[in-house]
């Protein structure tokens, strides 16, 4: 198969896969006798060729997705009017201690809030698909260790941890999570998804405590 065959094969899988594909499953699909050299170079190309148009080929955590372009989403958003569900500040602020913190336990997650955090916030995030237990403290009772998913990472749009926004020094700006695309999956063109997956309640800051602002960036 030639390089151009490869490209159309390799676009027309990314627009129709409900999720983002990895590097092994598009290698599948050309039963790996494309190298993966060949497949970035290809994949490279593919988000040159769609600049400028109304969707863009992006690289976050779990692999390869064509999503729509932010400046573009209010327009989107007015094919689903459906009222996004809410989350508290309190939700919003364990969510960036996680993000910015992981692994950290309930304690240490209360330790930083300065306040007891209700055990339903945390199961919110679970069952969201944004945080999970990655395994126990060794210390007394085996608290669990909570850290994100790669759907975090996929929500946000991001590949890894290493893109969120730095923190200055060892205060945790909340400047530093306003620059986060909290609207990313609502963008995704597959699947079409009709809730956008922050919008939070409360704008204001507690010291020392990242806040996660909902606030389109676009």
């Amino acid at each position: 198969m030639n390089t151009a065959d490869a490209k159309r094969v390799l676009e027309t899988a990314l627009i129709c896969s409900p999720q983002p594909l990895t590097m092994r499953a598009m290698g599948v699909l050309f039963n790996m006798e494309v190298s993966s050299d060949t497949i970035n170079s290809i994949l490279t190309d593919l988000q040159v060729e769609w600049t400028g148009r109304g969707a863009e080929l992006v690289h976050v955590a779990s692999g390869w997705r064509f999503q729509s372009r932010p400046e573009l989403r209010p327009y989107l958003d007015r094919l689903h009017p459906e009222k996004p569900p809410k989350y508290t500040r309190a939700t919003m602020e364990t969510l960036a201690i996680i993000a910015y913190r992981q692994p950290v336990t309930r304690g240490d997650m209360e330790d930083i809030r300065g306040v007891t955090i209700n055990s339903l916030i945390l199961k919110q995030l679970e069952d969201r698909g944004w945080v999970e237990v990655i395994g126990h403290r060794e210390t007394v009772g085996r608290p669990a260790l909570f850290a994100t998913t790669r759907q975090f990472l996929d929500d946000l749009g991001l590949a890894s941890l290493d893109q969120l926004p730095p923190l200055e020094g060892s205060e945790v700006q909340e400047s530093a999570l306003d620059r986060l695309d909290f609207e990313s999956l609502s963008s995704s063109l597959h699947p079409v998804v009709t809730d956008r997956p922050f919008e939070a309640e409360g704008a204001t800051k507690a010291p020392d405590v990242p806040f996660l602002d909902p606030s389109p960036t676009h």
